[in-house]
């Protein structure tokens, strides 16, 4: 079943890179738009992209079409910040980054009495994930925290998830299945489930304890990837050296190009 939402909500303006609209946005300006969607149960998608998930959906136009259907599509990575700060003076002191993004928003809904849903990762990490939010925010509604079944849902686990969600009453669902498959998730249900879809997975495993995030001032010089890289090399190494070359080189092919064509920032 499909819902029209009848409210129109004030979400933040995008822009183009790399064929990707993202969002020109911080923690508050998101927060506000999410908080809004989510007391009228609005049916709505965020993201928070980094590089990675930047190139892939400028490389997959499947995912690229999802992804620019998104309400907020949030600069998770100082990267792809500075990005619109250069070429559209967008002036975006920090970016809007996810595991952050999820206390916030938990904190804000524990205030204002707006349940929430946790879906993905594996048993321990949502029990973990649900204990240690819960000892943060001790009036966190917390309606639903169900693991990933790893596979396929079938078209019937697929409906009772929905009306499991729809039914809770929570405003806001964070996934936690990983870049690209929430994304593709949340696309697919936008419309079907009532509430704000958060895309955040590594947020699970940082907020659980699952695994280590990376130190601040890593963080604030770019260099979380280089974190994450060192903590899992066999999975991460190829994923991030690649982007990451792939992404300097756009970067440079459009500055290259905006200069050809004589044109400035857009504001």
């Amino acid at each position: 079943m499909m819902f029209t939402d009848t409210q129109q909500i004030d979400w933040p303006q995008k822009y183009d890179l790399f064929g990707v609209q993202v969002s020109a946005v911080n923690y508050d300006s998101a927060l506000e738009s999410v908080i809004t969607a989510a007391r009228s149960n609005i049916s709505s998608c965020v993201s928070h992209t980094a590089v990675h998930g930047l190139i892939e959906a400028s490389r997959n136009s499947q995912l690229r079409s999802m992804l620019n259907d998104f309400d907020i599509v949030a600069p998770d990575g100082h990267p792809v910040r500075l990005a619109l700060n250069h070429f559209y003076g967008a002036g975006l002191p920090d970016r809007c980054y996810g595991p952050e993004f999820m206390l916030r928003t938990c904190w804000r809904a524990a205030a204002e009495g707006i349940a929430v849903y946790f879906y993905g990762s594996y048993p321990h990490v949502v029990k973990r994930l649900k204990d240690n939010l819960l000892r943060r925010y001790p009036k966190l509604a917390i309606v639903g925290c169900e693991p990933s079944l790893f596979r396929p849902l079938t078209p019937q686990e697929d409906e009772e998830l929905v009306d499991r969600i729809n039914s809770s009453g929570a405003g806001i669902i964070f996934y936690g299945l990983g870049c690209p498959l929430q994304e593709k998730f949340a696309a697919w249900h936008k419309g079907k489930v009532r509430a704000v879809q958060i895309c955040n997975g590594a947020a699970f495993d940082f907020h659980s304890g699952n695994k280590r995030m990376a130190p601040a001032w890593m963080q604030r010089n770019s260099l979380e990837w280089l974190f994450r890289m060192s903590q899992e090399p066999r999975r991460l190494s190829r994923r991030y050296l690649h982007t990451n070359t792939v992404f300097l080189a756009k970067l440079f092919g459009k500055a290259v190009a905006e200069r050809r064509n004589g044109n400035g920032r857009h504001m």
